[in-house]
């Protein structure tokens, strides 16, 4: 029996011990993820580096921004005469530039993230630079008297500030992932947890090689020989692990961990200076906010509901009308036409009606352009497709792989059945088989069904994890939000041209 190893919180808090149990600890395979930290410290300066780019970047764009600003404004001028020179307005500039970058600095945007949404970044660029435009035009009406900026050239300014600012912070995010691809900035993960979770957070970091993470094992008190990666220690070991290792993120994937347990392993981290992630369970997905309430007094927690009621359910309904009627008219002739290749290229009807489950798990018809030959389950019933499924016609193929086929669900949006986003609904057949082997699986069933959802922007579509997709499904479900629709919206688009899982 190993002796514990004691923990010292800081001062005043009570001592806490990890105790350290037999495990079977296994010698770490070589690999580049397992050298000693020393080798580890040339890449000491990549952060500094990166901070200095994106600066620079942003210096780059409010200065674009700014001499594109001048130059539409020139152009809307009808009497060029009483333009200034661009000269008279670089003291504007200046004071734009130092309010910009100030405000970005207090919104944490010179903290490189790895990974972070091109999305997130561009809706917080908009915040960050209305409020920094909003500081510099009080700032100049108080140092710059004299100088009086037109309105129009203001709005420019910072419409251009926002778009040239996130194309340039993303070119330079782009060139990290390329750097991080080759092995540049390497980020040493420890993952807390060998089981089922621990090996679907290994997973997603082998399959995202640029975002730079190199994962140098696990750390569990019980055995583990099902995994590509070895547990190099116990518990009780984690401080001399993260020493030996350089370990500079650690995620905790094990949901049978105690809660004090959680914040013992937090403790030690921050002690190392080292990041810590935990990879929530279902009581942590369900909290996205809470309340101090109370109970005939005595004091509570209260969960915040988040289902769709009342006027967020009115604000969603009416963006999928609006959104829905837009792209049924733009598309009018695009709709027409593949339906008319569909039915010229195969025998059988254009379209392709499926019950499928939906809101309260009510069955309703949805609509696709037809992508299969008519006899596709007349032998082998209720099956999902497969890449390269011989079943599937040429034309439906390159639908399927562009997701063209769904474009007739607008129709069911339109009726009321589906939302432009939620989860996607399944076949009644289906259903019944993952109601059973899936906890928390109805709870899909809360909101309407989706032509795009939070699982399928993030790839998982076709024959994935079943598992992994309703865990996304009901993290939007208990996270609904305008600007989450929105934010999936547009990630639909990069989605639909990388066609990851679709066949």
């Amino acid at each position: 029996m190993h002796a514990p190893r004691r923990i010292e919180r800081a001062e005043g808090a009570p001592t806490v011990t990890i105790v350290e149990r037999p495990a079977a600890v296994t010698t770490p395979a070589p690999s580049p993820a397992a050298a000693p930290t020393p080798v580890r410290r040339r890449w000491r300066l990549v952060r500094p580096a990166h901070v200095f780019l994106l600066l620079l970047a942003d210096v780059t764009g409010i200065i674009l921004a700014f001499g594109v600003a001048y130059w539409l404004r020139a152009l809307t001028e009808q009497r060029p005469s009483r333009i200034s020179p661009l000269e008279a307005y670089l003291p504007s500039l200046d004071v734009l530039i130092v309010a910009l970058v100030v405000t970005f600095f207090f919104m944490r945007l010179y903290v490189p993230r790895r990974g972070a949404s091109r999305i997130d970044l561009l809706g917080t660029l908009c915040v960050a630079v209305t409020i920094g435009n909003g500081a510099a035009l009080a700032l100049a009406a108080f140092s710059l008297r004299g100088l009086d900026v037109p309105r129009i050239m203001l709005v420019f300014a910072w419409v251009l500030a926002i778009l040239f600012v996130w194309a340039l912070r993303t070119l330079v995010e782009e060139a990290m992932r390329l750097a991080r691809r080759v092995g540049l900035d390497p980020h040493y993960v420890l993952i807390v947890g060998g089981g089922e979770e621990g090996r679907l957070i290994l997973a997603h970091i082998t399959s995202a090689p640029e975002l730079g993470y190199r994962p140098v094992g696990f750390v569990d008190d019980r055995p583990r020989s099902d995994s590509l990666l070895p547990v190099i220690g116990s518990l009780g070991e984690l401080p001399e692990l993260l020493r030996r290792y350089g370990v500079t993120e650690v995620v905790v994937a094990d949901s049978g961990l105690s809660h004090g347990l959680v914040v013992d392993i937090v403790q030690v981290c921050d002690r190392a200076r080292v990041s810590v992630q935990v990879f929530p369970d279902v009581f942590h997905l369900i909290l996205r906010e809470v309340s101090v309430s109370e109970f005939g007094g005595l004091p509570m927690l209260k969960v915040r509901d988040v289902n769709l009621r009342g006027w967020n359910l009115l604000l969603k309904r009416g963006l999928d009308i609006v959104l829905a009627t837009v792209l049924l008219v733009v598309l009018a002739p695009l709709l027409v036409g593949i339906a008319l290749a569909v039915k010229l290229t195969s025998r059988g009807p254009a379209f392709f009606v499926q019950e499928r489950i939906g809101i309260d798990g009510r069955p309703f018809p949805c609509v696709k352009y037809r992508s299969m030959r008519m006899d596709a389950e007349t032998r082998t019933g209720p099956v999902w497709a497969a890449p390269d499924d011989d079943r599937t016609t040429k034309l439906g193929r390159f639908m399927r792989r562009y997701s063209v086929d769904e474009l007739p669900q607008l129709v069911n949006v339109l009726l009321g059945d589906m939302s432009l986003v939620g989860p996607r609904p399944e076949r009644p057949h289906f259903v019944e088989q993952f109601s059973q082997l899936i906890p928390r699986y109805d709870q899909r069933h809360q909101e309407k069904a989706g032509v795009t959802g939070w699982a399928q922007v993030n790839g998982l579509r076709g024959q994935t994890s079943i598992e992994e997709r309703t865990r996304y499904d009901l993290f939007y479900v208990e996270h609904w939000s305008p600007a989450f629709d929105l934010k999936i919206l547009f990630k639909t688009i990069t989605a639909v041209i990388r066609g990851r899982n679709a066949y």
